[in-house]
């Protein structure tokens, strides 16, 4: 999927030569993502201290959104620093990375149609809800997911090794663009955009309206239907980040035509930060907050123990 893997190699690959900011924009870049792996590994961490957030679907769920945002993110620094660094690599090892970031920023999208319908039975099913979201079921959908977010990868790997004739250095740049040269790779690549966000984004639209009219009703918890959907509205948001990020490529090939060089250097380093680093940094961490009883202990091990003991202290004065 042509989200940031396209952009940064081709806007790398002579950055170091002409962008003097270069390392000033790698740090600003680098560094936060840095710190939410930090914080996204404390938030998962935390999801391991209490039986309710093993077994519950939602948190279920939501571990596995920080799982994939995490590698996803970690994957996204990865390829931004081998690129910035004007490193060649391994045409395979570039077509594991590269099938890898693409399965994970799948996933992740489907993910947020599964979370969305998790709140659309809590809410509109509720006496049902624990029988359909068992933990069996969630991890079951879980594994459907990957199966449908593993199939373009799939099928990219068997036209490589078994249709793919364009000569590729053993050593190159890696990028979709660098390595995914045939014609047929875009038209797949095309195809599953389409799917993946024309199916999500109806699921998440289904299940806000009808949160929404439950809100509204006369019967059932008004206070949880909106505080639900606004967790749905925020999924959506998500969704719009990432479609966002797919569009970072297509900016990039406008720019190089319409603009001069260093220009479409500066707008493309803000995207990267824009459309790529900060939807997967600070998606897990609002999500997590929102909930007062994930929140309280994810701050409670992300100060060392600190804030309780504080807080302790001043009840006694």
């Amino acid at each position: 999927m042509a989200n940031f893997n396209d952009s940064k190699s081709n806007l790398t690959q002579t950055l170091l030569m002409v962008d003097r900011d270069a390392p000033v924009k790698t740090f600003l870049s680098v560094t936060p993502c840095v710190i939410f792996l930090y914080i996204n590994g404390v938030q998962i961490f935390t999801l391991r201290k209490k039986t309710v957030f093993k077994e519950a679907s939602r948190y279920i769920l939501f571990g596995h959104m920080l799982w994939v945002d995490t590698l996803n993110l970690f994957m996204s620094v990865l390829l931004f620093v081998s690129a910035v660094s004007r490193l060649f690599i391994i045409k395979n090892v570039c077509l594991f990375l590269l099938v890898a970031a693409t399965a994970l920023f799948q996933v992740s999208t489907l993910n947020l149609a599964l979370m969305s319908l998790e709140r659309y039975v809590a809410i509109c099913f509720p006496l049902r809800h624990s029988d359909i979201t068992t933990y069996g079921r969630t991890h079951m959908a879980i594994g459907v997911v990957w199966m449908i977010g593993l199939i373009q990868c799939f099928s990219e790997m068997i036209i490589y090794y078994a249709i793919d004739s364009t000569n590729t250095a053993m050593n190159l740049f890696c990028s979709r663009t660098t390595l995914f040269r045939l014609h047929i790779y875009k038209k797949l690549e095309i195809a599953f955009t389409c799917v993946f966000f024309v199916s999500v984004c109806f699921i998440i639209i289904f299940t806000y309206a009808s949160i929404a009219i439950v809100a509204k009703s006369a019967s059932g918890d008004k206070v949880s239907a909106k505080k639900a959907n606004k967790t749905v509205l925020l999924h959506l948001i998500q969704l719009g980040l990432g479609a966002a990020s797919i569009l970072v490529g297509v900016i990039q090939e406008a720019m190089f035509v319409y603009s001069d060089y260093i220009t479409s250097l500066h707008i493309m380093y803000f995207c990267f930060v824009v459309f790529v680093i900060f939807p997967k940094c600070l998606s897990p961490l609002i999500y997590g907050l929102r909930d007062q009883a994930f929140s309280y202990l994810f701050k409670y091990y992300f100060t060392f123990g600190l804030k309780k003991k504080n807080s302790c202290h001043a009840e006694t004065h």
